[in-house]
């Protein structure tokens, strides 16, 4: 399993993993879930219950870079193209457009 934390506004929101098996796990931290802060996504509503997915929720996707962008990040860092999981633990650290970004754990 590998997983990243995710922040929302700099308030760390949830966690992100991909498992060996396949597919995926979005679970919002307890604090984040009873603070008044919005959920990360429409998408992805708060909840206690852990939302799962077979393919990277597509939120998340939307945060990768494509095109050029995406094959110079990939060739530049050693990534594969199809490893989403991988380009967005990498690429979508502080800095990146939104209020979303996520550090690897």
């Amino acid at each position: 399993m590998k997983c990243v934390t995710v922040y929302m506004k700099g308030v760390e929101a949830g966690l992100l993993a991909r498992f060996k098996r396949g597919g995926y796990e979005f679970r919002y931290t307890r604090a984040y879930r009873e603070s008044k802060n919005p959920s990360v996504a429409f998408s992805i509503p708060k909840r206690k219950a852990v939302h799962r997915s077979e393919v990277l929720f597509p939120f998340f996707y939307g945060l990768l870079a494509e095109g050029e962008q995406k094959r110079m990040q990939c060739r530049t860092m050693k990534i594969d193209e199809r490893d989403h999981f991988t380009r967005l633990a990498e690429t979508c650290r502080q800095g990146v457009i939104g209020a979303v970004y996520v550090l690897p754990r």
